[in-house]
């Protein structure tokens, strides 16, 4: 299992309880330190099956004050995502090929049933 995770949000530390309450060997990513590649988010993107668009955090005060009221298209929402990764909704978890937002923490268990 792999979570991307920010130890500054209550939510994804939630998540991280939970997974490791399950005993699940995980990797940990500090995704705002360590940001995915645009390779990386674009495969991110299809395991959840959403757009860019869909994972950002829209009232963080970045997107309000440089992105909110421009049009980009997939490719460059991307690319704004992985130079400002505290854009990108957390956390993000994956296992076994299978990928979700962990809002709340237990959507985690539709990936480990």
């Amino acid at each position: 299992m792999k979570i991307y995770h920010n130890p500054n949000c209550s939510k994804s530390n939630c998540a991280l309880d939970l997974i490791k309450h399950q005993g699940i060997e995980t990797e940990i990513i500090d995704y705002v330190k360590n940001p995915p590649s645009k390779a990386e988010l674009t495969h991110i993107l299809k395991l959840l099956d959403k757009s860019p668009k869909e994972i950002i955090r829209q009232n963080e005060v970045v997107f309000k004050e440089n992105f909110e009221s421009k049009d980009f298209n997939d490719e460059e929402w991307i690319d704004i995502l992985v130079k400002n990764p505290i854009l990108i909704e957390r956390p993000i978890v994956i296992h076994n090929g299978k990928a979700v937002i962990a809002r709340p923490a237990e959507k985690i268990m539709e990936l480990i049933k």
